[in-house]
């Protein structure tokens, strides 16, 4: 009977345990997963992007970009790209949605004819690039992220083969959890 009773009252305690959890808020989450549509529509060009919930105005990720098509007019093949975003908000009660502001740095091969885009024999690059952008992000209560981004860095070094300038932006669909 006590082996009873004291299976019981474990039984009891574990069940309200697991009752009094109370289910993590989405807004409280600290981790995005998010993939870039248009590019990946258009191109087929796939870019993946992780971003890390610091606070609830900062984060910071990283963006890795793969050009699925090499025979595309899109001068990127590869590029891994860390950022850090502000978020300007009036309510802070949800935390990294919103208005932001990026500063990016980026890493990225490819290649390029800096006079004759279509036509030609490409050369093969690879440089870096600084560059800011600017976006917005909304989050539903399921925790699914939608983003638009758009944002233009300078290329740093002088060589002839490389674009002057980089482009970054798509409108990204994602998931925090």
């Amino acid at each position: 009977m006590k082996n009873f009773l004291l299976l019981a009252m474990l039984f009891i305690t574990a069940l309200g345990y697991g009752q009094a959890k109370d289910k993590v808020s989405i807004f409280n989450r600290k981790y995005e997963i998010k993939i870039g549509a248009v590019k990946l529509l258009a191109g087929p060009i796939l870019e993946g992007t992780y971003e890390y919930i610091y606070s609830k105005d900062f984060t910071f990720g990283s963006s890795i970009l793969l050009s699925l098509d090499s025979t595309d007019y899109y001068n990127e093949e590869f590029s891994v790209t860390p950022f850090a975003r502000f978020y300007f908000q009036e309510t802070k009660e949800y935390g990294a949605q919103g208005f932001f502001v990026e500063g990016f740095a980026k890493y990225f091969s490819g290649k390029y004819d800096q006079y004759n885009l279509f036509g030609g024999a490409p050369k093969e690059f690879s440089s870096a690039a600084l560059g800011i952008g600017l976006g917005k992000k909304w989050i539903n209560s399921s925790g699914f992220v939608f983003e638009t981004l758009v944002g233009v860095g300078r290329t740093l070094g002088g060589a002839d083969n490389k674009p002057d300038a980089v482009f970054r932006g798509d409108l990204s669909i994602g998931y925090r959890f």
